[in-house]
């Protein structure tokens, strides 16, 4: 999963909309929506995401397009693994969608 993320402590909207294939108020909607979401905002309120952002963000889209959750219902399943410590199939199914990005871009 780490090779597909580029290794970086900070990502810019710009560089989350580009590895998860969405446009950027895409990411800002998302974000909204889904607490487990939260970037840090500089004093110029630009958004700096983080790792786990970014990785919450694949299993948000996830849900969301392959799925077919409706945004209530992502909410729930997120809460729901949570909840269960679901942590591996989380961490599988990000896998799994980062090696699909990977694919696409090459």
């Amino acid at each position: 999963m780490e090779d597909e993320i580029p290794e970086k402590t900070y990502y810019r909207i710009g560089e989350v909309s580009r590895i998860l294939g969405v446009e950027p108020y895409v990411v800002r909607y998302w974000e909204s929506e889904f607490r487990e979401v939260r970037p840090l905002r500089t004093s110029s309120s630009q958004r700096l995401y983080r790792r786990k952002d970014l990785e919450a963000l694949l299993l948000i889209k996830e849900l969301l397009y392959r799925d077919c959750f409706t945004i209530r219902g992502a909410k729930r399943e997120l809460a729901r693994r949570i909840k269960t410590g679901a942590e591996e199939d989380i961490l599988k199914k990000v896998k799994r969608t980062l090696l699909e990005i990977r694919e696409l871009l090459s």
